[in-house]
């Protein structure tokens, strides 16, 4: 295999995320227009629509914009996890010298934000939003990156995804263990218990598909219901995808040759459908095709294009949306708090955390990437749209002038930051003879 068939799914990854990013800039711009229009009061009543089912018995009853965030972002958790169970099993994490790189940075990139924002943090009603400055957007990242170019090492690129992925195992822990609610013990246990029920099926190498979809959304409601933001229950469903394929490559081509035989013999009708024999082996096609592919990688590329333009747009159209002719009610404080705690924490603490590794041999940097290249993807690491806007909603759910607030923070503190990344980077890469090596 080539090299650039090699990196032919990588650079597709890197491109869709790319597009995303754009499109995601798009939504939020027009999020703040529509926000701060004179058609504001219809942005709002959208997103306070209500929404939802009422028995006697069960009720499920939310603000659209709860559906979002509650509902869609878990279908983009149950995405994060099966990138996490990816790249642990087979990708850029499957090994302590693959994982060094970009463990230490993201611990860089997670402390120091965290240490930031109490230093900089003034006011206790807002000291629960420690954790919204922790985590990287890598749609916007790397379409920062892309417009780049060649500009930077793929390596760079690859740093970067596997630091957001590790970031976002810290956020997803962040959120579980300090931004949920009050916990309903007995509904938890029969959730985790429908859990261990799809990892043992799982482990015996088995994916029902129909039966994880059922199985999927009794699992969401029951952490809705526990206490447990839901969204957690889609990283822990997507542990229980199998990444194993159930034949060897061997064994389907053996069988795709056997297929196209018997396809070639069957009997052709003169009418635009297919025989009995044609539908029997194209049947056959179906099913080792399905035994073929791995469910993991499968489930990865069906939903990557679902949640990188719809579901991400969608969840920045509902959220972005800040009206800034309500100043009075907004804290600056806090806004500045964000702010220096996305543009410093990340760049001091992933360039500090990474050096130092560095220096006491700690980590092994590619060859490729130099100190200034370090910085720049440091500043990147600033960009914390998603999951930010996202933590922000649960820390400061209780106050919606905070949510205001923080929303103006991470837009800004997300653009400064990608500005400050771009010039270095691009700046570096004009010079490229100049710059001392790590």
């Amino acid at each position: 295999m080539t090299k650039n068939a090699i990196l032919t799914p990588l650079q597709k990854f890197i491109k869709i995320e790319s597009l995303s990013g754009f499109l995601l800039l798009g939504a939020t711009l027009l999020a703040l227009l529509w926000a701060n229009s004179p058609w504001s009061h219809t942005y709002q009543e959208l997103w306070q629509y209500e929404l939802g089912f009422t028995s006697e018995t069960f009720e499920i009853d939310k603000p659209l914009i709860l559906w979002i965030n509650d509902g869609l972002m878990a279908v983009f958790f149950f995405l994060i996890g099966l990138e996490i169970k990816r790249e642990f099993l087979i990708g850029e994490l499957n090994s302590t010298k693959k994982l060094a790189f970009p463990l230490v940075g993201a611990i860089g990139g997670m402390a120091f934000p965290v240490m930031f924002y109490f230093i900089f943090n003034q006011n206790p009603e807002t000291t629960h939003g420690w954790g919204v400055p922790m985590a990287t957007d890598i749609a916007f990242a790397l379409a920062v990156l892309n417009i780049l170019g060649n500009r930077v090492p793929l390596s760079l690129k690859l740093f970067l995804m596997a630091f957001a992925i590790v970031d976002d195992i810290g956020a997803v822990l962040v959120i579980a263990i300090f931004y949920s609610g009050s916990i309903e013990v007995s509904l938890l246990l029969i959730a985790l218990g429908m859990l261990a029920l799809l990892y043992f099926i799982s482990y015996k190498g088995l994916y029902l598909k129909y039966l994880f979809l059922v199985f999927g959304v009794v699992i969401w409601i029951l952490f809705l219901k526990s206490g447990i933001h839901p969204t957690l229950a889609g990283i822990l469903l997507a542990f229980s995808v199998p990444i194993q394929q159930n034949i060897s490559t061997k064994s389907f081509v053996n069988n795709l040759e056997t297929i196209t035989k018997n396809l070639k013999e069957a009997s052709i009708l003169q009418k635009p459908i297919l025989s009995t024999e044609q539908i029997a082996q194209m049947d056959n096609l179906q099913d080792w095709t399905n035994k073929y592919q791995s469910p993991l990688q499968q489930l990865e590329h069906k939903l990557h294009d679902w949640v990188a333009f719809i579901i991400i747009p969608i969840f920045a159209l509902a959220n972005a949306g800040v009206a800034f002719d309500s100043a009075y009610a907004i804290d600056w404080s806090l806004v500045v708090t964000l702010m220096l705690s996305l543009i410093l924490g990340n760049s001091v603490g992933v360039t500090t955390i990474v050096l130092l590794a560095n220096k006491i041999k700690l980590i092994t940097i590619p060859s490729d990437i130099n100190k200034t290249h370090i910085v720049g993807v440091a500043f990147l690491a600033g960009i914390g749209f998603t999951m930010a806007i996202f933590i922000a909603s649960l820390a400061f759910r209780s106050t919606p002038a905070y949510v205001d607030s923080a929303k103006i923070g991470i837009l800004l503190g997300s653009l400064v930051s990608a500005i400050i990344g771009y010039f270095i980077l691009r700046y570096n890469s004009n010079r490229p003879n100049t710059v001392t090596r790590l």
